[in-house]
């Protein structure tokens, strides 16, 4: 049974949020017209699925829940992922202060297994609480503070390697 209060809740949430939910499905696909079709598909399956939200007071993060495996489905069918240059990169920025500058960042974020670079992008790009990551990800908190850290761990080595390399 849906009431009209979660679906004002939604459609308010998919307002407020729609840069970064298109940021969000374009960090998993790399091009703008999948990403807006990813937006487009998972705000369909809100609209459809909204009776099974229990609790209206977390619509963001089983929105954003929506958002990623939607994003995971198409890269699943497509079995590749699509690479940037700046000039698309500029191209494509929402017109605020792009999240993803450092293009050596967002290449190291690429070489992480999907399962780190979820947890980056909703942790530091979207700044989610880890809970709602948890959420977002269907995980355990503490499983998303392990992975968050050991992300982390892996970034750090490879951003040391990639300055190492430069120094040379």
């Amino acid at each position: 049974m849906h009431n009209g209060k979660t679906e004002k809740l939604l459609i308010r949430c998919i307002t407020d949020h729609k840069e970064n939910v298109y940021r969000l499905a374009f960090s998993y696909v790399k091009n703008k017209e999948n990403a807006l079709d990813i937006v487009q598909d998972s705000i369909c399956k809100a609209i459809t699925s909204i009776d099974s939200l229990d609790n209206p007071e977390v619509v963001k993060s089983w929105f954003y829940r929506i958002v990623v495996n939607t994003s995971l489905d198409f890269l699943r069918r497509q079995k590749r992922i699509q690479f940037v240059d700046d000039d698309m990169l500029d191209a494509y920025s929402p017109g605020k202060v792009d999240v993803y500058q450092d293009i050596d960042l967002e290449r190291t974020l690429d070489d992480l297994p999907l399962k780190y670079r979820s947890i980056i992008v909703l942790r530091y790009f979207e700044d989610l609480k880890i809970n709602e990551v948890a959420e977002v990800l269907n995980e355990n908190v503490n499983t998303i503070k392990t992975r968050l850290y050991q992300a982390l761990q892996l970034l750090k080595i490879q951003m040391n390697d990639e300055t190492s390399k430069e120094a040379k």
